[in-house]
């Protein structure tokens, strides 16, 4: 089977999503499927090796131009070429700035416009280029936001496509309303022409069926998988200079408020109780944008008013290697996201290398955790239940053991990359078998 995958890159920071993507393109080849992983706006990243290539389609710069600027529409494609280059969109991407909600809103119904809109001549460019080059047997989007150009690809190619939600809302809800409900709309009218749609949980396909109003006959549920095997391998002893009689808790995600790092920090010192409570340490890693430092900033404030800035620590993980020694020096994790998080690839890791895991009773985290009885749900929105959640781990280690061997048994079993790649294709056979969608004008 020839697949085309279309990602879309995240400006230069660790995305779940682009992490999933390349890792689910490079287990479809793996099981012997030509899999093209195509990236659009910018070069995905990843702390595994990239598997996209070809072309980057509605390059960041030129997007920007064709929507800001009338003449920049009517230029042909190949005057735009230089500007959509990998070098130079990395470049800009190390420096990019918040982009205000207007223009995020502007430019979001201008892609989903597709060839009614201002990126046309860029729709064409990638369905020629498809067309041509590839001749794809199914055409997978991984996300509804780039939906403007499955019309297009579906009158020309006559393929089937299926399209991935793994966190659309998150993105839609943070535009104003006006703009929100136009992408709304034409997402829905766009997507008459999707075959199939896949979401990472069950309550992900429910959510964004109800919220979109998109068919739910048409969702398929395919549960995020990782290369569990890179969490097993022999690494060399931690540098970290630690007293493993000290339990140490571990957050490993974007240092972003949606991922909940200021609730940690909170239950951390009602933990702590400023001495009186059992002793620990907080351990920190993931991506810090420019945009949130000062969200960072305040985090390091309230924890050093509360006199533990002596057990707190933040580490780099830049890689996978250093990913997995970051997991392998911790006792137990949590990520407290206040956002309904559709996929928890970092739960998925933390089991992987034997963690017990406390989070939000929310989002795919119930699913999750009730598939591995790997760790504890606790309500969300309430700190003392975080806090409590993660003392009664502490002190039991037995607990803290068995539940880190049930999440890492059940992730070695069920959520691995090839069983992502499997569950796929299942997918994909369906609408291979059945009659199209209806195509849109």
């Amino acid at each position: 089977m020839r697949i085309v995958s279309i990602t879309a890159g995240a400006a230069g920071m660790f995305c779940g999503s682009c992490l999933r993507d390349n890792t689910l393109a490079a287990a479809l080849g793996e099981l012997g499927h030509e899999t093209l992983l195509l990236p659009t706006y910018t070069p995905i990243r990843t702390d595994e090796p990239d598997v996209s290539r070809g072309p980057i389609f509605f390059g960041g710069i030129s997007v920007y131009l064709r929507q800001k600027y009338a003449f920049a529409r009517r230029l042909p494609s190949w005057l735009f070429r230089p500007l959509d280059s990998r070098w130079l969109l990395q470049q800009v991407s190390r420096h990019a700035v918040s982009v205000r909600a207007e223009d995020l809103g502007q430019l979001t119904v201008a892609m989903l416009e597709g060839s009614h809109g201002p990126q046309r001549s860029e729709i064409d460019r990638l369905v020629t280029w498809l067309g041509r080059e590839w001749k794809p047997d199914v055409i997978l989007l991984t996300n509804v936001l780039l939906s403007g150009v499955v019309p297009a690809l579906k009158e020309r190619l006559g393929v089937p496509i299926v399209a991935t939600l793994q966190g659309d809302d998150i993105f839609l809800d943070a535009l104003p309303a006006s703009y929100r409900q136009r992408c709304v709309e034409l997402i829905q009218q766009n997507c008459r022409a999707v075959d199939a749609y896949i979401a990472t949980c069950r309550y992900y396909a429910d959510f964004m069926s109800t919220q979109l109003g998109l068919p739910g006959e048409r969702f398929h549920v395919v549960f995020p998988g990782i290369r569990v095997e890179k969490f097993h391998r022999p690494l060399a002893q931690t540098p970290h200079d630690q007293d493993k009689n000290v339990p140490i808790i571990g957050y490993l995600a974007r240092i972003a408020p949606e991922k909940g790092l200021h609730r940690l920090a909170d239950a951390f010192i009602q933990l702590r109780d400023r001495g009186r409570g059992p002793r620990a340490r907080l351990h920190i890693a993931g991506w810090l944008g420019e945009h949130h430092r000062s969200y960072w900033n305040q985090v390091c404030e309230k924890l050093a008013a509360a006199g533990l800035s002596e057990d707190i620590q933040r580490f780099d993980v830049p890689d996978h290697e250093s990913k997995v020694r970051f997991l392998h020096s911790l006792d137990l994790f949590s990520v407290p996201a206040p956002y309904r998080e559709p996929k928890g690839l970092y739960l998925l890791e933390a089991w992987a290398a034997g963690l017990p895991v406390v989070q939000p009773a929310h989002g795919s985290f119930p699913e999750l955790i009730a598939a591995t009885q790997g760790g504890i749900l606790f309500q969300p929105d309430d700190v003392t239940a975080l806090a409590e959640a993660l003392r009664s781990l502490i002190e039991d280690p037995e607990r803290r053991r068995r539940l880190g061997q049930s999440g890492q048994q059940v992730v070695c079993e069920r959520f691995t990359a090839e069983r992502m790649a499997r569950d796929t294709l299942a997918v994909f056979d369906r609408v291979l078998v059945t009659k199209p969608a209806l195509k849109t004008g």
